[in-house]
């Protein structure tokens, strides 16, 4: 497997889905909402950058333009560290069969 190439849209793979962490307790709204995502083999909390990172992948957003959304966002940050780490990630994931792209 390889890491997702700018034109790539990253999104859930089949069976994986965003479920709120407490579903029966007090419900939060927004950021400070706790979501995991389930998939056949477990589940995953994600919090900070990785969340947002797979809050992107809707399928609809590409892999270049999740990267320009981040790097924009953290400005600070080197950018190839940036692209190299998110595609190492989505690589990651997709091992798992959390992603598909």
């Amino acid at each position: 497997m390889a890491v997702p190439d700018d034109s790539s849209r990253p999104r859930l793979a089949p069976g994986c889905r965003w479920v709120a962490e407490n579903q029966g307790a007090e419900k939060k709204t927004g950021a400070e909402e706790n979501r995991v995502i389930l998939f056949p083999e477990g589940a995953i909390k994600l919090q900070g950058t990785g969340r947002q990172v797979l809050e992107r992948c809707d399928g609809t957003r590409s892999f270049g333009e999740i990267i320009a959304e981040l790097q924009g966002q953290f400005k600070d940050t080197d950018p190839d560290k940036i692209r190299s780490d998110i595609g190492q990630f989505l690589e990651q994931l997709q091992r798992k069969r959390v992603v598909d792209y």
